[in-house]
């Protein structure tokens, strides 16, 4: 009996043991050597109004163990009123770790990276929402004032070192720490990269010129002016490398090799420091205190995006907080209810065309080539659809916010101050 019960004990322990584990560490093991310095480039024209700049990136990907670019381009915002805190990478004590981007009210901790275009290691200086409005700084963004009316201009001082290195921590690393505001950030309300975001993310890593083994630091896209574009005029490529980079051998970048971060000859960038395998290399806001912790990743870091419109989830907006209007706030949900059915119907009808389109694939026993073609047609298509029900939702929440915000009878918002 008592034999049993301690077999019994012990299979509890190691299923708990097991269950603390997380899944991420069994497949996943540290980076170290880190990525390259960012690209030089040129921004990309602004494609129209409340579209938010994200800077491009160095994204890893497990399975070919290596880094590849994933360009900078202009973004509808998910809400009014929210900015885009971009992703960074930071050395963690046993290997770098990718602490992912996020939108929200205030722009958080980037890692003091200079990105450009605004983004400069703090903060952001490329625009600002008024009136439920973005307004553009002309001085550090491209826009074209014929079509975008929204501008200011504010010349930026930028009191940081200027140089393309893409990570903080570690030797040669940015040393910048994150202020009281931008810590408090992570814990407001916030939201992941939007599905054009993740998407692409996604058409990047399929992208052989996109890897850092095959450009040395100097991707053919550096940036485009919408997600997921990445032939034709909008397509940016980049001017030069932002520094030396030597890619270790296949497999030495996850287990260490002794050669220096980022893969610059120079010693100031180097991560010499051996060791074994540790779990997890990517972070999100919600875990991220301080560049040299690192925590476990969940298995929810790289949702694949959808590409089909059957794919997407209807819309079904939440009841908004009441304003001081009444008859307004009525009127809001009654027009939510009515765009989320019409968005619905524009959803259905393109899923069925897209499953006429497979059936007629199927019936003309066409080859690999050719459902290759049509699945990037479908997702282009999918990916079109999304960002314009997104514009029409901004659109709406634009049309009402104000008037709910307002007494009935009150004087209409005056002009944004300072503009």
């Amino acid at each position: 009996m008592r034999k049993s019960i301690s077999l019994f004990c012990s299979f509890i322990a190691v299923v708990m043991l097991a269950a603390a584990i997380p899944s991420s560490a069994q497949i996943r093991v540290a980076i170290r050597f880190g990525p390259p310095p960012l690209p030089v480039y040129e921004q990309p024209l602004c494609p129209g109004p409340n579209y938010l700049w994200t800077p491009g990136y160095w994204a890893y990907d497990y399975d070919d163990e290596d880094y590849f670019w994933v360009p900078g381009t202009w973004v509808m915002a998910p809400e009014v009123g929210y900015l885009w805190t971009p992703g960074y990478w930071a050395w963690g004590g046993d290997g770098f770790i990718f602490r992912e981007g996020f939108w929200g009210p205030v722009v958080g901790f980037y890692g003091g990276i200079d990105y450009g275009y605004g983004y400069f290691g703090h903060g952001y200086e490329g625009g600002r929402w008024d009136n439920n409005q973005f307004y553009y700084n002309r001085s550090v963004n491209n826009v074209n004032v014929t079509e975008i009316h929204n501008v200011y201009n504010t010349t930026v001082i930028n009191n940081t070192t200027v140089n393309r290195v893409s990570y903080n921590g570690g030797d040669g690393g940015v040393t910048a720490r994150p202020t009281a505001q931008e810590q408090a950030a992570v814990n407001q309300r916030h939201l992941p990269p939007v599905q054009t975001q993740q998407q692409h993310v996604q058409m990047a890593k399929a992208e052989p010129q996109q890897r850092a083994s095959v450009n040395r630091g100097k991707p053919a896209v550096a940036a485009s002016s919408r997600p997921t574009e990445f032939k034709g005029a909008a397509v940016v490529p980049a001017k030069e490398a932002g520094g030396a980079y030597n890619p270790p051998p296949r497999g030495a970048t996850a287990r260490g090799n002794g050669q220096t971060a980022g893969g610059a000859t120079e010693p100031q960038r180097g991560e010499t420091s051996r060791g074994s395998a540790q779990p997890a290399t990517t972070e999100h806001p919600e875990t991220a205190a301080r560049p040299e912790e690192s925590k476990p990743p969940t298995q929810a870091e790289e949702p694949k995006p959808p590409t089909h419109a059957r794919d997407i989830q209807p819309w079904k907006p939440a009841a908004p907080a009441k304003g001081s209007n009444a008859m307004v706030d009525q009127k809001y949900e009654k027009q939510q209810a009515k765009l989320a059915s019409q968005q619905e119907k524009q959803r259905q009808k393109l899923q069925g065309q897209q499953e006429r389109d497979h059936q007629a694939w199927q019936k003309q026993q066409a080859d690999e080539a050719r459902k290759q073609q049509l699945e990037q047609q479908h997702a282009q298509q999918t990916q079109k659809m999304q960002e314009q029900h997104t514009q029409q939702r901004q659109q709406l929440q634009q049309k009402y916010q104000p008037q709910r915000n307002e007494p009935p009878h009150n004087q209409p918002n005056q002009p944004p101050h300072g503009l």
